[in-house]
């Protein structure tokens, strides 16, 4: 290959791998505008059901606080980078404000905006004592080094750590970032505020994080769907179950339905799908997926395309994946009669519509995947109290939030005669709503 051609090779090469690049990057813009659009609209019509007064509303909508700040640190080859780093602080009305801290290439102020605003539901419908925050930083931690990385960490932390705390704002992992985030934050914050664990939440178990924070979200899809099919006289057993989506959320909840007698008829991944309508071998799946890092070439079932797991015969879709997969395309051909959305944001509004109309119930994920929220609000918990709990109190209180989360969902749907998703909405502006006044926010 002379030179001429290898130009042209790598030219090739890199204009595709900017086309990747760029689909990618429409794609999650599509998914963040659809997220902000649809957050904005469920607390709309969720306000006009209530009520609520028009000045109130637009108080509960503005964030409480935006921080943007410049990161800057020494890269391992002694160059300079520079990062951007956000924390929008939507609302403290019902106590310390609560969200994760993302890296990812295109974090975004609206995005993060509208996660903070639904966290500040999200903790209201769970009826935990937090308002909702969100934060991130605009890189791409696949290009950093584990240095770079802490050395980011650290940098960012140096420039909030007088805008977060215990009862300011507890941050926690979210996507890109991990317990060891958490950690290097933790020991960054100390430094000026002295120790104090419980500033971050999803830590290593080592440093104060809680037993069961692994399983949390996955545990409170148990919970949530166990909750559902109760008020529909089924239980798990015997019902079977198509997981769309076998990271952590996902592959902890067939787990734990599988040990309820549920039947998983088909899962999926970023690599592939598998499918047996006698039920997969979960444990032998899950072996697979650790040794394999993904679910292609599982033996144990059938090859299918990903592309129509959502649509696959069964009685329960569980979407535990990306937001925006269920939409008008596929919508009507969904067979499930119930959808738990353990995804945050999986079905676009006209989806919302259509599988209305068919009568399939959906369990919103404000709702459906707050177990997580609800054990880091244990650890925090623990980690003011300086005792630790052990894994079976914090599975049966999580049992006893979820429980009673259902139960509000459904008496707002009763109140306001409307689906689940907006007993969830309802349920959660309502009581930031009445914390709001209640704390005096005319005066």
């Amino acid at each position: 290959m002379d030179d001429s051609q290898a130009d042209a090779f790598h030219h090739v090469v890199f204009k595709r791998r900017d086309l990747i690049s760029l689909f990618r990057l429409l794609r999650y813009t599509q998914a963040v505008m659809n997220a902000l659009a649809a957050t904005n609209r469920n607390f709309k019509l969720a306000s006009r059901l209530l009520g609520l007064d028009s000045k109130l509303e637009k108080s509960l909508l503005i964030p409480f606080r935006e921080i943007k700040v410049e990161c800057t640190i020494p890269k391992d080859d002694g160059t300079l980078a520079s990062f951007v780093g956000f924390r929008v602080q939507h609302d403290n009305a019902r106590g310390p404000m609560k969200g994760g801290i993302r890296y990812h290439p295109e974090v975004d102020p609206d995005e993060v905006n509208a996660l903070a605003q639904l966290m500040t539901w999200k903790t209201a419908v769970a009826n935990i004592p937090y308002g909702g925050a969100k934060g991130g930083i605009g890189c791409d931690p696949g290009d950093l080094s584990i240095s770079e990385l802490e050395r980011l960490t650290r940098v960012f932390t140096q420039k909030i750590h007088d805008l977060i705390g215990v009862h300011t704002d507890v941050p926690a992992p979210d996507m890109g970032t991990n317990p060891q985030t958490m950690a290097w934050i933790l020991d960054e914050y100390s430094k000026f505020h002295g120790y104090s664990p419980a500033v971050v939440t999803g830590k290593p178990i080592d440093l104060g994080g809680s037993l069961g924070r692994d399983a949390a979200t996955g545990r409170g899809v148990l919970f949530a769907t166990e909750a559902l099919l109760n008020e529909h006289g089924k239980t798990i057993a015997g019902q079977r179950f198509v997981v769309q989506g076998f990271g952590n959320v996902g592959s902890w909840a067939a787990q734990l339905i599988s040990e309820n007698g549920g039947k998983i008829v088909a899962a999926s991944d970023i690599t592939g799908a598998v499918k047996n309508s006698k039920g997969l071998d979960i444990p032998s799946l899950l072996k697979h997926v650790k040794e394999n890092r993904g679910v292609k070439g599982f033996s144990g079932g059938d090859k299918i395309d990903p592309n129509t797991i959502l649509v696959e015969d069964c009685d329960i879709l569980i979407p535990a994946a990306l937001g925006g997969v269920i939409n008008r395309e596929n919508a009507n051909d969904i067979k499930a009669k119930f959808i738990i959305e353990a995804a945050n944001h999986p079905t676009d509004p006209e989806a919302d519509e259509i599988l209305a109309k068919k009568g399939v119930v959906i369990l919103p994920d404000i709702y459906a995947n707050s177990g997580g929220v609800t054990v880091s609000y244990f650890e925090w918990v623990q980690n003011i109290q300086g005792f630790l709990w052990d894994e079976e109190k914090v599975n049966n209180e999580l049992k006893t939030y979820m429980t009673n989360g259902f139960k509000g969902v459904k008496e707002m749907c009763k109140t306001h005669n409307c689906d689940l998703r907006m007993g969830a909405f309802t349920l959660g502006v309502n009581r930031v709503a009445r914390a709001t006044v209640l704390r005096g926010w005319e005066a």
